[in-house]
């Protein structure tokens, strides 16, 4: 990923997000008017793509704040590979493939069957999604769970923002294992509060995620500790890149699903989200290139937080509708809070360093 000009202004980041915007909007009324034949339905599909955008940045501002946190510590190549490739999966991937492949395993259909049932029956397509939501919000809440709470349990970590608590559980990470306990815990608790097949379901499933999370850990580590074997290209990058497609596609889960509830069309999702995913590639980069995280203070901590709350909200899920705005709204008054708070430390220490000087120029006449 190449740096920019130290003039490159904010906006200038989203210059292809705008151009797929521009393009997925289009193409949005077109498919509208192509399946209903009037200006109303045109409009309605225009404006359903509209909201599904929105709604995919809404719940991805931590996504974009997590991933500017692994690549600034990878080297230039994995940047792009993740910045390229990393995009094409994450459009194509999370929001073509993944729910087609939801409906071939739980139907027992083939690719190409589901394909056309998602074009035919958007009903019944819709319908063996919703069905699937109880394991894909387990699996997806335990990985993004141990990713919020590996963060925080961290003996090294020196930086804390909601002080009496972070302090607490950096001190706590000495316990070898005390974020999987905490999460085995919750894992109990709720599939005690399901009954029969959902709760064997959300156990096996959660499991299942709380694995994932512990193998691409140890696949990072054994990368890292290989990188004299490896390639320059490959050095530190391997190991994250995989990481962060895992984590795009925990975060990806809930607003998949959550989609099918503005619309049971997968191409109209499709459009939607994936221009969602643009806007979060271009902030990705942007905070990166800009060094933000270094400069906000506690940008980080508010997404570490809205991850954790989101987690929780997909657990919660498993027993109760919970709507998708609120989700996005939770997890972006975080992270505004914790920029609130950056700016006012920063402006802090500024004038505290300004009252220094000026006492040295004192000392000094």
């Amino acid at each position: 990923m190449s740096k920019p000009s130290t003039g490159q202004s904010s906006l200038s980041y989203f210059t292809w997000a705008f151009i797929v915007t521009g393009v997925g909007l289009l193409l949005g009324a077109w498919l509208g008017w192509q399946t209903t034949g009037t200006l109303g339905g045109m409009a309605t599909v225009f404006f359903i793509c509209t909201v599904l955008a929105v709604l995919e940045i809404s719940l991805s501002f931590d996504n974009a704040i997590v991933n500017a946190n692994k690549l600034k510590d990878m080297t230039p190549v994995w940047q792009h590979r993740f910045l390229t490739w990393g995009i094409v999966i994450a459009v194509f991937g999370m929001r073509i493939v993944f729910p087609l492949l939801i409906v071939v395993i739980a139907a027992g259909i083939g690719p190409i069957e589901a394909l056309f049932l998602a074009a035919r029956e958007p009903a019944e397509y819709a319908r063996i999604m919703n069905d699937a939501h109880l394991p894909i919000a387990a699996f997806g809440g335990t990985f993004l769970m141990m990713v919020g709470l590996t963060y925080f349990f961290d003996h090294e970590k020196e930086v804390h923002w909601i002080v009496f608590l972070e302090k607490h559980m950096a001190r706590s990470a000495s316990i070898k294992g005390i974020e999987i306990a905490f999460v085995l815990l919750l894992i109990l608790l709720f599939s005690n509060l399901l009954e029969g097949e959902e709760a064997n379901t959300f156990v096996h499933s959660a499991i299942y995620g709380l694995l994932t999370f512990l193998a691409v850990e140890v696949l990072g580590g054994l990368l890292d500790q290989s990188q004299k074997t490896m390639s320059a290209a490959a050095k530190g990058g391997l190991g994250a890149f995989i990481y962060l497609e895992v984590l795009d596609a925990s975060f990806s889960f809930d607003g998949v699903i959550g989609a099918f509830a503005l619309s049971q069309n997968l191409f109209v999702i499709a459009i939607g989200l994936g221009i969602g995913a643009m806007y979060v590639r271009s902030m990705t980069i942007m905070l990166v290139d800009k060094g933000t995280l270094a400069e906000y203070r506690y940008l980080e901590h508010g997404a570490f937080y809205a991850i954790l709350i989101l987690s929780v909200i997909m657990y919660c899920q498993t027993l109760v509708h919970i709507p998708e705005v609120i989700t996005g709204l939770g997890g972006a008054a975080l992270i505004g809070i914790s920029l609130w708070s950056s700016i006012r430390y920063n402006r802090k220490e500024r004038a505290e360093e300004l009252q220094r000087d000026r006492e040295a120029i004192a000392e000094n006449i």
